[in-house]
C-alpha cells in the first residue's frame, strides 16, 4: 500500500508539473500566435472574420491549455468580439439567453433535488436489493454499473460517481471481512476486482450521459449548435433513440471487456446482501419532499417525450404536435418541472417548499453554463461573419475536395474523443463542433451525424484521470493503477469508436432523420 501511495504521489507530482508547463505555455503563446495571425494576411476572409479567427485561436488555445478558468475564456471571447468591433454587444451576448441554457438549468435543479432528498440513493439501493444482484459478485458488479449508468442519464456524471462511490467500498469491505474470516488477508490496492468494480463505476458514469441530451455538456453544446448554425432541432426523443442505444452499446462493451480483466475470484460475497439491506433500512420510508421531487421529475419527462409520442401517433406534420412544441419547448419543459420544486409544499404551515433557492443555486453548474454560452456565442459569430464557411472550406479543400458521410463522421469523432482524453470535454466540443458542422455543410453533407458522433465520442475519455471527474474520483481511492487505467481506457476508447460511435451516427441516425 505504501509503494502504490508514493507511486500516486509521484504521478500526482508529474501531473502538477505537466499542467504549469502547460499554463505557461498557453498564458504566453496563445495571445503571441492570436497576435500573429491579425497581421498576417489572409485572402478570402472579411475584416471582421478575420478579427474572429485571431480571437478564436487564442480563446481555443486557452481552452485547451486552462490558464485561466475554462468559464472565463469563454467569456473573454464575446468581450474581444465586441471591442475589436468584430460584433455588437447585444449579438455578443445573445447566446447566454439560449433557451438550451434554461434546459440545463432545469436539469441541474431537478438534478440537485433528487440528491438533496436522496432520491438517487433510493434508486441506486432499489436496483442493489433486487433478487436477482443477489452476492453474486459479477451480478452486483453489472448491477452497479446499471445504477450509475441510468442515474447518469439525468444526474451529472460527478455526482453519480461521488453517490456510488461509498457504496462500492462498503461492498469492497464485504468482501475484505469474508476473505478475513476465510483466514485470508486480502490488500485492496492489488485486489482486480476491486480495481474493476472502481473503473466500473466511473465508466458507467460517463456512459450513462449519452442516454438524454442533458445527461452531460456535449450533447446540448452540439444541439445548441445544430440549432443555431444549420437551422437543425433534434427533440429530446430523437436523440433518446439513438442515445439509448449508445448507452447499451457502451456498457455492454465496458462490461464485458472489465469482467474479462479483472474477475471476480470468488463466487459469493458473504454480507453485500445484508450490507445493502441495512443501507436501504436507513433510508427510511419514503418523505414528503422525496414524493414531490419525484413528481416534478416525472412532470418534466412527461413532457419531454410528447413530442415524440405525437409525433408517432399523429405524424411529424400535424398541428396538435405543432401547437404543443409550440408551448412546451424542451427548455420550457426542464424549468416547469424545476419550478415547481419552490411551489410544491412539504409543510405548507411553516411554509417550507420541497426545495429552497440557497439549496438550487449550489447545484446549478454556473461555470458549465458560461461554458455553453460561450461556446454558443463563438460558433453564431463564426457563423455570421462567414468564417466557419471559410474553415469548412479548408477543411474540405485539405481533405481532397470529396468526403463521404463516414469519413467526415470518423475524422471528427477522433478528434473530438483525443481532446477529451487531454482536455474538457466540454470545452473540446466548443472547439470542434462549429468546424465539424461547417466541414459537413461545405462538403454538401448533413452536419446531424457528424454532431452526433462528436458528442458520443467526447463521453468516451476513460484512459486518463483528468479525462472525467468520475475517473478523477474513482482514482483518488488508490485501487486503480494508472498503467491499469491506461490501458483498460484504451481498448474501451478503441472498441467505442470504432464499432459503435462510428457505425451507429453513419447508419442509424442518417436512417432516422431520412437522410
Amino acid at each position: 500500500m505504501r509503494k502504490l501511495s508514493q507511486e500516486a504521489l509521484e504521478i500526482k507530482r508529474a501531473e502538477q508539473a505537466f499542467d504549469r508547463k502547460r499554463k505557461t505555455i498557453g498564458m504566453f503563446g496563445a495571445p503571441i500566435l492570436a497576435i500573429l495571425i491579425f497581421f498576417t494576411p489572409i485572402g478570402g476572409l472579411s475584416v471582421e472574420a478575420h478579427k474572429l479567427l485571431s480571437i478564436m485561436v487564442l480563446v481555443s488555445l486557452w481552452w485547451i491549455t486552462e490558464p485561466v478558468p475554462i468559464p472565463v475564456t469563454s467569456l473573454i471571447g464575446p468581450v474581444l468580439a465586441v471591442i475589436t468591433g468584430v460584433v455588437k454587444a447585444s449579438d455578443a451576448f445573445a447566446a447566454f439567453a439560449n433557451p438550451m441554457i434554461f434546459l440545463f438549468m432545469g436539469g441541474f435543479i431537478l438534478a440537485k433535488a433528487m440528491m438533496l432528498h436522496g432520491l438517487d440513493k433510493r434508486f441506486s439501493y432499489w436496483l442493489l436489493s433486487m433478487s436477482w444482484v443477489g452476492s453474486n459478485p459479477r451480478r452486483i458488479f453489472l448491477a452497479i454499473g446499471l445504477a450509475a449508468a441510468l442515474c447518469s442519464g439525468w444526474v451529472s456524471n460527478t455526482a453519480t460517481a461521488a453517490m456510488m462511490l461509498p457504496i462500492c467500498l462498503g461492498l469492497l469491505g464485504a468482501i475484505k471481512d469474508m476473505m478475513a474470516a476465510n483466514g485470508k488477508d486480502i490488500d485492496l490496492s492489488d485486489y482486480k476486482y476491486a480495481t474493476g468494480l472502481m473503473l466500473m463505476t466511473a465508466y458507467a458514469a460517463s456512459i450513462g450521459g449519452v442516454l438524454t441530451p442533458i445527461g452531460t455538456p456535449p450533447n446540448l453544446i452540439m444541439l445548441g449548435f445544430l440549432d443555431q448554425m444549420a437551422n437543425i432541432h433534434i427533440s429530446f426523443f430523437e436523440w433518446m433513440t439513438w442515445g439509448f442505444i449508445a448507452m447499451v452499446v457502451y456498457f455492454v462493451i465496458a462490461y464485458v471487456v472489465l469482467m474479462k480483466l479483472f474477475p471476480p475470484d470468488v463466487d459469493k460475497i458473504e454480507g453485500a446482501e445484508e450490507f445493502i439491506a441495512q443501507r436501504t433500512k436507513e433510508l427510511g420510508e419514503w418523505t414528503r419532499a422525496q414524493k414531490n421531487t419525484l413528481f416534478c421529475f416525472i412532470v418534466a419527462v412527461i413532457l419531454w417525450v410528447t413530442p415524440g409520442i405525437l409525433s408517432i401517433a399523429l405524424g411529424t406534420t400535424s398541428p396538435v404536435l405543432t401547437m404543443y412544441n409550440r408551448l412546451f419547448p424542451e427548455a420550457i419543459a426542464a424549468m416547469a418541472g424545476a419550478l415547481l420544486l419552490f411551489i410544491i409544499p412539504v409543510d405548507f404551515s411553516e411554509r417550507k417548499f420541497t426545495i429552497k433557492w440557497d439549496e438550487a443555486k449550489d447545484g446549478i453548474e454556473w461555470g458549465t453554463l458560461i461554458l455553453f454560452g460561450g461556446g454558443l456565442a463563438m460558433g453564431s459569430m463564426m457563423y455570421k461573419t462567414g468564417l466557419s464557411a471559410w474553415v469548412g472550406d479548408l477543411i474540405i479543400g485539405g481533405l481532397g475536395g470529396s468526403v463521404s458521410q463516414v469519413s467526415i463522421v470518423a475524422i471528427f469523432s477522433v478528434l473530438a474523443l483525443l481532446l477529451a482524453e487531454l482536455t474538457s470535454h466540454t470545452a473540446a466540443t466548443n472547439m470542434i463542433g462549429p468546424l465539424a458542422i461547417t466541414a459537413a455543410m461545405s462538403a454538401g453533407l448533413s452536419p446531424v451525424p457528424v454532431c452526433i458522433g462528436i458528442a458520443l465520442a467526447a463521453s468516451l475519455g476513460f484512459m486518463l484521470p483528468v479525462s472525467t471527474p468520475p475517473n478523477a474520483i474513482v482514482y483518488a481511492t488508490g485501487y486503480i493503477p494508472i498503467t491499469k487505467m491506461l490501458h483498460t481506457g484504451a481498448i474501451i476508447d478503441f472498441i467505442g469508436i470504432a464499432f459503435v460511435t462510428i457505425p451507429l451516427v453513419v447508419y442509424f441516425v442518417t436512417w432516422v432523420v431520412g437522410i
